[in-house]
């Protein structure tokens, strides 16, 4: 699919955020761990979530997403699990699918997976796994996993790992009697997976926090559960509406989840008002970034949760192309998500790549529309974002990199002005 993008139209009205893509992949896996039913609401319509949901059938998952189709409420009943094996089309769809193994290890005490990819990914996952008493053995790209039951286990996760915290919290509420996680991560979707543990069952202290103790139940019960809205779909339709010169309430947030976020975009002079449920960005006439004494430049640094989150510092680069001064970007965590640098320049951009982690952003910059070919899907929002904001017309292709983690994010930037129009050529 193909979208052309009619730049500089104001964003004005009103937005309302989606359920987050990874919040509900973690708690569709963990619907798994149990035989009584789960319901979840506000769950986002995007082709991850889709994928997840068809691996779960093949194991055994029964799903009823209603009469009118995927997106809201969902109800799962994992009472007939048989599967025990992730096979290759499963992992190589959708990494997040790697979450069913807890679900089989506790439900079938053997798991399976094969992988078409470095088993040097799967690292952390693995050592935190054999950490805890599983057995582990590798052979040219199958993974086999036997569980057994502990009573007490403290473990150290070698990475700040979102998909190794869910992994070790899933089996801990399932197999262990007092486990405790040391470098756990907190990201809001984190805690909606915690929280719903909770909810079956299981006791978990530290939600929030980077250390973890979970109490497991042997038998865990069903429940309901929202899921909460994605505040990197908030946070970027914020900056969209900001570098458009457009005015946006956007609704349906968690304010605990964004208060960081907006201290950082206000050192690159994007200014928005907080409450409990809407964020509102006023009119911006320039953006001018935070330059006081000690910060004749301005740095912009990803850090794990809480900090600013790695996924927004691409679209921290394009707001900084639109902010008068001198902006450092550094991406600690990953060395893909400045590969949008290129296309910015190409854009009338004025970035200095320095390295994969940093880039400097000499701005404002007036951007120019161009073709784009194939968005990343961890830059593909900020890609959006500057063809918004550009002079003329922006051709993206493989625009259905779009769907894949957003819940109809064009349809509705389309309700509050955005000019995009879709063909298939």
């Amino acid at each position: 699919m193909r979208i052309r993008i009619q730049g500089r139209q104001p964003l004005r009205g009103v937005y309302h955020v989606s359920g987050s893509t990874n919040a509900a992949m973690a708690l569709i896996a963990a619907s798994m761990l149990t035989d009584a039913p789960i319901k979840l609401t506000n769950v986002p319509d995007t082709v991850s979530v889709g994928v997840m949901l068809e691996v779960g059938q093949s194991l055994g998952l029964i799903v009823d997403e209603g009469a009118d189709g995927r997106g809201g409420d969902v109800m799962l009943d994992a009472s007939k699990v048989f599967g025990r094996a992730l096979e290759r089309e499963h992992t190589d769809a959708l990494s997040s699918t790697l979450l069913f193994l807890a679900a089989i290890l506790v439900r079938r005490r053997h798991a399976r997976m094969t992988i078409d990819y470095a088993i040097s990914r799967l690292h952390p996952q693995l050592t935190a796994l054999r950490d805890l008493g599983l057995t582990v053995k590798v052979d040219n790209g199958v993974i086999d996993l036997e569980a057994r039951i502990w009573n007490t286990a403290e473990i150290v996760l070698t990475q700040t790992s979102v998909t190794t915290t869910a992994l070790v919290a899933m089996l801990a509420a399932a197999l262990g009697k007092q486990t405790t996680i040391i470098n756990a991560a907190s990201e809001p979707h984190i805690v909606d997976l915690l929280n719903l543990l909770m909810q079956m069952g299981a006791k978990v202290e530290g939600i929030g926090s980077n250390l973890l103790t979970i109490y497991g139940r042997e038998k865990l019960s069903g429940g309901s559960f929202a899921v909460s809205p994605d505040y990197v779909e908030a946070a970027s339709i914020a900056a969209m509406a900001a570098i458009t010169g457009g005015r946006l309430t956007i609704e349906g947030i968690h304010r605990r989840d964004l208060r960081l976020i907006a201290k950082v975009y206000e050192r690159l002079g994007l200014h928005c008002s907080l409450d409990d449920e809407a964020l509102v960005v006023p009119v911006h006439e320039r953006f001018d970034i935070s330059n006081r004494e000690e910060d004749v430049d301005v740095s912009i640094d990803s850090s794990p949760w809480p900090g600013f989150p790695s996924d927004l510092i691409p679209m921290a680069t394009v707001i900084a192309t639109q902010a008068r001064g001198t902006v450092l970007i550094h991406e600690k965590l990953f060395s893909n998500r400045l590969l949008l640098v290129d296309r910015l320049n190409g854009m009338g951009a004025q970035i200095i790549h320095c390295d994969p982690h940093r880039a400097i952003v000499l701005g404002p910059t007036p951007l120019q529309g161009v073709y784009i070919d194939n968005p990343d899907v961890r830059t593909g929002l900020a890609m959006l974002g500057a063809a918004l904001c550009a002079d003329g017309e922006t051709l993206i292709d493989s625009a259905q990199t779009f769907d894949r983690y957003f819940d109809h994010v064009l349809d509705k930037l389309t309700t509050i002005g955005a000019k995009i129009k879709r063909s298939e050529a």
